[in-house]
């Protein structure tokens, strides 16, 4: 046997026993003949350079490190669930299903809602092509290099079909205390829960790191099942099973709503139990050829929901309630709790809002508190348990001034506000907004690091952030921080300074200035420096911005100590031109607000969106009596009713192509 070959026979045999050890738990050989095998693997392909395969089992233990990851826009969105959170919900979705299907019973798929992150796999001609991060649900990241040290993936299937298959990566109970165990030995903060640890160690840039945490996955929906000839999605999943997928035993064809909720029950008691973390049941439509008739929302399928588990309240005594300040200068309550784990998490402080949340609620220092995580989330206080108070409870005073540089507090509706633009505390989470991923993106200048560095007097204001090389030294000096570290965080900083205008207009923190008011302004204007030439009347001139929004415009581009941080910005070298596409000035869409409801089968709503906003077109979210088209694709929902309603033109997928065809002309 040539060299070649036989590194095709020993990978073949070496992904068998990776079958056997991580998916049927059963393994056939010992440890001691799959480490023979993988040597003589790896001298071969070490001497045979040429046959090294990146799908080699002797390339899943990581190692290779990247500098950032790829983006991919998904073949098909990735769409998330709708929720359920008792039977009510559940025999709502059942009637509606029934319903709109005109049938009498309907077979159910009930499986296990795996609390980890959710994951593309895509094949062609049976060899695995890419992994994929859901993302947004149009676009992802390319995780492949991460998803190669799952040793129960198979990087080969056995027939050679061109597929995708979605699921979930987790880290089972046991693996996420045994790595807690390791962090807290090296003096390393520790993972809250199994989720958290699965999404961190995906998104490692080093694979090696990735390969030490022992992920793990489930499959659970082959996306072409219909293409491959599949009526149900029991036999799509015990078709995956046959190809040498990890699926979830666990699962069970239901005969109608009532054997579903039977099994909620069940699993509801045996959740515990189980060695990785559930948050719910997802229950799906069996029949595949339904799927269709049923249709879709702008971001769920309607022949499946989520049942989630009611979330885990718990007593605790409110130690304290201090006030925190946001970039805005807003003051909120904050209510200091002795450390308590709910929903899978240590959690040692909860929001109270504002005053009148607190004062609603009469929540007093020294109280006993229910508290529980929305969503399995955000800790929130659920109610007072008043039977427990002893009169030594002390009540809720609001803060008169700021906690941290003592300026008057202002009341805004029922919010507090810090007037003080120096504030520090202002100052430092203004600094954390500017670094973070949806303004500036400067990559490993997260709120820790931006605190440090303020409260080490190396950044105050804005433009420091581009001369913190000047503290490179300094830096390297202080505990967690290294060479290479700091290094990297330069270089990000440094790159920077090439973002769009949109992004800089909105790291500047300009009041009522949102992610998508930034773009239409970057557009339309396309200079930060032609801001500091308009009036209040031009600004409102633009569709979409009001009197509020203008006037907060206007003044920040008319304050001396703003326009100094902007010439100084200028002077470093940040970019303050647009760089997106051109938009159109004139057309179809030209000027017009738009709204998108359904499933498009042509774009993603992403791209939609980005196409109209191309055409100089303003997409909203709803519908309103100024809205002048609805585009709506196949189950518009809601949305498309209120636009009959309210007499706003709707165009179908179809005409909407036909515009954007002609405006392509």
């Amino acid at each position: 046997m040539n060299p070649k070959e036989r590194i095709s026979e020993i990978s073949k045999i070496l992904e068998q026993y990776n079958y056997e050890y991580y998916v049927l738990d059963n393994p056939s050989v010992p440890d001691a003949e799959y480490d023979r095998l993988m040597n003589e693997l790896k001298e071969l392909e070490a001497t045979y350079p040429e046959y090294l395969s990146p799908l080699s089992p002797s390339q899943r233990v990581g190692g290779k490190v990247l500098d950032k990851f790829e983006k991919i826009v998904h073949k098909r969105m990735m769409l998330s669930l709708s929720n359920a959170f008792n039977e009510t919900d559940l025999r709502d979705f059942d009637r509606k299903i029934k319903e709109s299907l005109k049938v009498d019973k309907v077979e159910y798929m009930c499986e296990m809602k795996i609390d980890g992150l959710a994951m593309a796999l895509d094949y062609e001609n049976g060899s695995l092509n890419y992994a994929a991060t859901r993302g947004d649900g149009n676009e992802g990241e390319i995780v492949t290099n991460n998803i190669l040290t799952i040793k129960s993936i198979p990087t080969n299937v056995k027939e050679q079909n061109s597929f995708e298959v979605r699921g979930e990566v987790f880290m089972a109970k046991a693996a996420l205390n045994k790595l807690n165990e390791e962090r807290k030995a090296n003096g390393e903060p520790l993972f809250a829960n199994a989720r958290n640890a699965a999404a961190g160690s995906v998104r490692q840039l080093d694979s090696k790191i990735a390969s030490s945490r022992k992920l793990d996955a489930f499959w659970y929906y082959l996306v072409n099942a219909k293409e491959l000839g599949f009526n149900r999605h029991s036999d799509a999943l015990d078709y995956l099973d046959k190809l040498g997928f990890k699926t979830n035993k666990e699962r069970r064809i239901c005969d109608d709503i009532e054997e579903v909720l039977a099994y909620i029950s069940e699993y509801s008691e045996k959740r515990p139990t189980l060695p990785y973390d559930i948050d719910g049941i997802v229950i799906k439509v069996n029949n595949l050829n339904y799927y269709d008739r049923l249709g879709y929302t702008a971001k769920t399928p309607k022949w499946a929901i989520a049942y989630k588990f009611p979330p885990e309240e718990v007593v605790t005594k409110l130690e304290n309630i201090i006030f925190t300040v946001g970039r805005t200068g807003k003051i909120t309550p904050n209510a200091v709790i002795a450390p308590t784990k709910v929903a899978g998490s240590v959690v040692q402080r909860a929001t109270l809002h504002n005053e009148d949340f607190v004062l609603e609620k009469d929540l007093r220092i020294g109280d006993y508190i229910v508290l529980r995580k929305a969503g399995d989330v955000i800790p929130e206080v659920v109610r007072v348990l008043k039977e427990r108070r002893t009169g030594e409870e002390k009540p809720f005073v609001m803060a008169e001034n700021c906690p941290i540089c003592g300026s008057p507090l202002k009341k805004i509706d029922a919010m507090h506000f810090c007037q003080n633009s120096l504030c520090p505390a202002r100052a430092i989470e203004g600094l954390i907004h500017f670094a973070s991923r949806d303004a500036m993106d400067i990559e490993g200048m997260g709120d820790k690091a931006v605190e440090l560095f303020f409260n080490e007097n190396f950044i105050h204001t804005i433009d420091d952030i581009y001369r913190l090389k000047v503290h490179r030294e300094d830096i390297i000096e202080i505990d967690g921080w290294s060479d290479k570290s700091v290094d990297k965080l330069l270089l990000a900083i440094e790159e920077s300074k090439k973002q769009s205008l949109e992004r800089l207009l909105f790291g500047l923190g300009i009041k009522e200035v949102g992610e998508k008011t930034a773009k239409i302004l970057a557009r339309k204007y396309r200079n930060l420096n032609v801001f500091k030439t308009l009036d209040e009347e031009e600004l409102l001139a633009i569709k979409d911005v009001g009197p509020v929004l203008a006037k907060s415009v206007y003044d920040y581009f008319h304050n001396d100590d703003n326009l100094m941080l902007i010439e100084k910005l200028e002077s470093l070298g940040l970019n303050f031109e647009y760089l997106g596409d051109e938009i159109a000035s004139s057309g179809y869409f030209y000027d017009k607000k738009v709204v998108l409801t359904g499933t498009l089968n042509t774009y993603g709503r992403k791209e939609a969106t980005e196409l109209l906003e191309k055409l100089g077109a303003s997409v909203s979210s709803s519908v309103s009596k100024v809205t002048d088209f609805v585009i709506y694709g196949s189950d518009p929902g809601s949305k498309f009713t209120k636009a009959t309603q309210l007499g706003v033109k709707t165009l179908s997928e179809e005409e909407f192509l036909k515009h954007l065809s002609e405006e392509n002309k």
